[in-house]
């Protein structure tokens, strides 16, 4: 008998695997954005534990469900600062030394958290002061980083960048908040913020190794207050970049109940740190299935319809999630549903912002977009937690997932030209 048969089939499976595979062209195509690419990777990682440690710490420290949910409004409100800040200078002055002092940031306000840790209980100020550190130094951070990334890159290498850092940000959401969850419950706090400090050191050093960014000849920018409002006045009329913003507010405001994380573990699952953690990476492996497979979406044309669709799955699989009662392993797969599709979404974002920005605008555009994405999930952290005081955890889930699908519906139906968007159009 003919293998013939046999080898057409293997053939076309590995031809499949090729075209479904995350593309890992750009790691090889550039050796800063690979360097800056391994040290985020050991940063993302560590900041988990930090993550899941301040919930658990206030949690433990409260037994109330808006002091941890404030942990979001600080942190929002840090964020508004730092990018304001950022919006300054961000666009002015060498990449490289900005990330490099970013770093420092990192490191002055995780170490506040181990130092207050080491001490036994700390003050809850102490905690509210270190996240909200961390925030404000975020918003410098990720978006340095990002304006650098269309510099390191051909266009065409972006979608296949943004994939890779998306498995990134899952991967370690993967693996960080389940380990994060068992330090904790083993060892205490101080060992959660030790880790991380540690891994803000690697992405310090990759910060030092890459080549000076100063800003492109002829394209310098403008600084201070004026630097900021031009910025803002950039989005003005453009409908496309606008609507990539308000959709990721509504999915992550109404639709991310991390917030209720630790209280949920305890109360309707009736476990403890240990499946804190595995609720919080419960997403991150769906999303990192989908980064790892996404090899397609260089091929997606109509990128904001993709972005409405991702909005939709993901509310309803927090919506589920929020309905299972006491099945937990029912409620890890809706919550790994939802981080499928909020990955598809962060992917056509990214690209769209990264695409219709010109390079001396850059900077500022991403302190916007870092704000938009780490700035809803902390204002969903202080919804999440007020809902579900005022009714209960179950009724906070499940009416922010339905909120998420009804908010996509209404950017399709106002926004069309968002609908309608093809890669390539002006934005």
């Amino acid at each position: 008998m003919s293998d013939e048969p046999d080898r057409t089939r293997t053939s076309r499976i590995g031809g499949f695997a090729r075209r479904i595979a995350v593309d890992v062209t750009p790691l090889r195509a550039s050796r800063d954005f690979r360097r800056l690419w391994l040290g985020l990777l050991a940063s993302t990682f560590g900041s988990q534990f930090t993550i899941v440690a301040t919930f658990l710490q206030v949690y433990s420290l409260t037994q109330s469900t808006v002091a941890v949910g404030l942990i979001g409004l600080v942190g929002f409100l840090a964020l508004v600062a730092g990018t304001l800040a950022g919006g300054t200078f961000l666009d002015a002055f060498d990449r490289r030394k900005i990330l490099i002092t970013a770093q420092v940031g990192y490191l002055a306000s995780s170490g506040l958290l181990f130092a207050g840790a080491v001490h036994g209980d700390p003050p809850l100020a102490l905690i509210y002061v270190a996240v909200a550190g961390i925030a404000a130094t975020s918003a410098i951070d990720s978006p340095t980083r990002s304006a650098m990334t269309p510099r390191l890159l051909d266009k065409g290498q972006l979608p296949a960048a943004a994939a890779l850092n998306q498995i990134i940000w899952n991967g370690a959401g993967l693996i960080g908040p389940a380990l994060a969850g068992v330090v904790v419950a083993g060892f205490g706090f101080s060992w959660a913020y030790a880790i991380d400090l540690i891994s803000i050191g690697f992405l310090l050093l990759a910060s030092i190794s890459i080549r000076p960014m100063p800003p492109s000849e002829g394209e310098r920018a403008a600084v201070g207050w004026r630097a900021v409002k031009e910025g803002f006045a950039f989005l003005r009329g453009r409908q496309v970049l606008q609507s990539t913003f308000v959709i990721d507010i509504i999915a992550m405001v109404f639709g991310m109940p991390r917030a209720l994380f630790a209280v949920l573990a305890f109360t309707q699952f009736h476990r403890g740190a240990t499946v804190v953690g595995l609720l919080f990476a419960a997403p991150a492996v769906g999303a990192f299935i989908g980064a790892a497979t996404s090899g397609w979406v260089g091929r997606i044309r109509h990128q904001g319809l993709a972005v409405i669709w991702a909005v939709v799955v993901w509310g309803a699989g927090i919506a589920a999630f929020g309905l299972v009662g006491k099945n937990l392993w029912l409620g890890l797969f809706f919550l790994a549903v939802a981080g499928a599709a909020d990955v598809i979404s962060a992917v056509f974002r990214n690209t769209i912002l990264q695409v219709t920005v010109p390079e001396h605008l850059r900077g500022r555009l991403f302190g916007i977009h870092i704000l938009v994405v780490t700035g809803g999930p902390r204002l969903g952290d202080l919804e999440a937690g007020l809902v579900a005081a005022a009714f209960s955890p179950m009724a906070s889930v499940v009416s922010g997932g339905l909120l998420c699908i009804a908010g996509a519906g209404i950017v399709a139906w106002r926004v069309p030209a968002f609908r309608r968007y093809h890669a390539g159009d002006p934005g």
